[in-house]
């Protein structure tokens, strides 16, 4: 999945209860840091036409940030960070776990490859998560999960007030807010 899909996934997750902006910030931020994985396609690409090409996307993507040690470090910060620190670690191991779904589900790889999770990283490699319907990422159901996802982000915006800009800037936020509100009064 895309990563505003993930991004809004984990902005819904973190509005399924009454929460702070640093709170929805930090399950925001674990429904996307698995991703930070795939950095390493900068230097796959600079390096690709040297003597020693880096592989750092093609062994590392869907590996260092895809497993359950990585999503017990993003739980334990979110706990860190929370004054409702339980509500908000459990609701990261959530998040957490619902881009690992989005990728297993629609996250095969532009070659057609698929992408398997290995899970239980770093404490067993014995356990990879595949599956043999996975979708291209750019496969309909991506882009129609992410219009659902846009649709309910819009629709939560105007009911309580904020939407997932107020990680960005609390300005453009409030400005888009009001747009809102006012292009669909009543609502």
């Amino acid at each position: 999945m895309s990563p505003v899909t993930h991004y809004l996934a984990g902005w819904l997750v973190a509005n399924t209860t009454p929460l702070d902006r640093r709170e929805r910030a930090a399950i925001v931020v674990a429904a996307i840091v698995p991703d930070v994985d795939g950095l390493g396609v900068v230097a796959e690409w600079l390096t690709r036409n040297t003597e020693r090409p880096l592989h750092w996307w093609s062994d590392y993507h869907h590996v260092l940030g895809h497993n359950l040690g990585f999503c017990l470090l993003v739980a334990a910060v979110g706990f860190g960070i929370a004054r409702q620190r339980w509500t908000t670690a459990f609701l990261c191991l959530l998040s957490f776990h619902v881009h690992l779904l989005g990728d297993l589900a629609g996250g095969r790889g532009p070659d057609g490859e698929r992408w398997p999770i290995p899970y239980l990283l770093p404490f067993s490699n014995d356990w990879h998560l595949a599956w043999s319907g996975q979708w291209a990422l750019n496969a309909w159901p991506n882009f129609a999960i992410t219009a659902a996802f846009i649709g309910l982000t819009l629709y939560l915006a105007v009911q309580r007030g904020f939407s997932p800009l107020e990680m960005f800037s609390r300005q453009a936020d409030r400005v888009f807010v009001e747009t809102l509100r006012r292009r669909f009064p009543g609502t």
